[in-house]
């Protein structure tokens, strides 16, 4: 396999007891297989990973995106078309990004 571009975590708020129970999974569970999908469909170079707590829960879902280390918060399908069209350019999404 070619090293990717990118590579894009997605917390999915698993704690070291493998339970999920964090802000990120609650609001975000079903968005790593949109993510999956439209990072194929478009073609982008990255691979599409879920990860443990981010201890960043009062933000999230939070999305981040390597080596760029651009972490947003908040994520929903309309921020990740966003975020998504922004890599396309090779470009952070500015005001999506978490202070």
């Amino acid at each position: 396999m070619q090293k990717p571009k990118y590579h894009l975590f997605l917390c999915s708020s698993f704690r070291a007891n493998g339970e999920p129970k964090g802000v990120c999974f609650k609001k975000g569970a079903d968005l790593i297989q949109y993510i999956q999908t439209e990072v194929s469909e478009r073609g982008i170079d990255a691979v599409v990973s879920t990860t443990g707590c981010l201890n960043v829960c009062e933000k999230g879902p939070v999305l981040v995106v390597y080596p760029n280390a651009w972490w947003y918060h908040e994520v929903d399908e309309a921020k990740v078309d966003s975020i998504l069209d922004a890599l396309e350019q090779d470009a952070p999404v500015e005001e999506l990004l978490m202070a």
